[in-house]
């Protein structure tokens, strides 16, 4: 009985959206999709266009988080005039203090207003909508890493996100990045869904989210420190709709010898063809799309081998199909 109590423990720790594989959620998202023009003037009301006529709590979740990552846009101009003062008062507590609370002002004020916010704004409304749904649902604080993000271990939290509890399990999921990516040359806006952070696997949604409180990693039996988050490659948005765990590498840099072998691993959502894998390799001077030496996919767990015939500095991109998953930089030295 203990080990079958054990076995249950360590398998509930990875809730993930495959859980609710028996769910259709076409309804809750057409609902979500219908109330476009409802506002957040009326939060009960809100909820209760959302939420009406839908039988169980995951499909009630869905609605909301459907309604928020479609009408409420990235206040992505707020977000970089927030991180420049973070930075500039790092070393002062009371200026950042200060502004912080500055901004706490300015975030729901825009958001009520205006239907735009930060991450937040994002995390908030999404639990006072599921609170008034009776549902528990929690906003998490932590670090993001993207591909534009510095990070380093004097930074303070820079993210926020949620966890929401089903059938007696936690879920995690991102409603800032799911809604959509700022154009980085105009700072504009541009709703783009991603399904991928909506109730994603804990051990892909590590790569790129941190929590400061670890009891939110929602891994069991395993040790994730701050430092092998920020030593691990970059994910992009495309990794949460093809993967559902990326096992090795684990660093983003790499060194190697000339003609050694390096072997990526990943689990995958669904089979794919080998000929929808490539890398883009970058050495400085050019980029170059080509295959890797070694491709196997087996019950849905995808094996790459690689090796680099000169030395150099290289950025190592992969793709499947036209979808950017991962980068890492390798130092191959003779």
């Amino acid at each position: 009985m203990r080990y079958l109590l054990l076995f249950m423990f360590a398998f509930s720790s990875h809730a993930q959206i495959a859980d609710f594989d028996h769910i259709n959620f076409s309804k809750a998202d057409q609902i979500a999709l219908s109330c476009k023009n409802e506002g957040l003037d009326n939060l009960p009301k809100l909820t209760y266009a959302l939420t009406y006529g839908l039988d169980t709590d995951v499909e009630k979740f869905r609605a909301i988080y459907m309604w928020v990552c479609h009408n409420i846009a990235n206040d992505y101009t707020l977000y970089l005039k927030n991180k420049r003062k973070r930075h500039k008062y790092k070393t002062d507590s009371t200026k950042l203090k200060a502004w912080n609370e500055r901004l706490k002002k300015n975030v729901f004020k825009k958001l009520l207003k205006q239907e735009k916010t930060i991450c937040t704004g994002y995390a908030y409304i999404l639990k006072e909508l599921s609170k008034l749904a009776d549902l528990n649902c929690e906003i998490v604080h932590g670090y993001g890493k993207t591909s534009m993000t510095g990070l380093d271990v004097s930074d303070s939290p820079n993210h926020s996100w949620n966890s929401i509890k089903l059938n007696g399990k936690w879920y995690l999921c991102d409603p800032t990045w799911a809604a959509g990516i700022p154009d980085p040359e105009t700072n504009i806006f541009k709703f783009d869904y991603n399904d991928g952070y909506f109730l994603s696997d804990p051990s892909l949604f590590i790569m790129n989210h941190f929590p400061e409180e670890k009891k939110w990693i929602l891994i069991d039996h395993e040790n994730h420190t701050f430092e092998e988050f920020l030593s691990a490659p970059i994910l992009y948005g495309k990794a949460f709709t093809n993967l559902t765990a990326h096992d090795a590498p684990k660093k983003m840099h790499q060194s190697l010898q000339q003609n050694e072998t390096v072997t990526f691993e990943y689990q995958l959502q669904k089979t794919i063809d080998k000929e929808s894998i490539s890398f883009l390799i970058d050495n400085g001077f050019s980029n170059k799309k080509t295959t890797p030496n070694f491709v196997n996919i087996k019950n849905k767990s995808l094996t790459l081998e690689h090796q680099f015939k000169y030395n150099g500095f290289y950025d190592v991109h992969l793709y499947i199909d036209d979808d950017l998953i991962s980068t890492y930089t390798f130092k191959v030295k003779n």
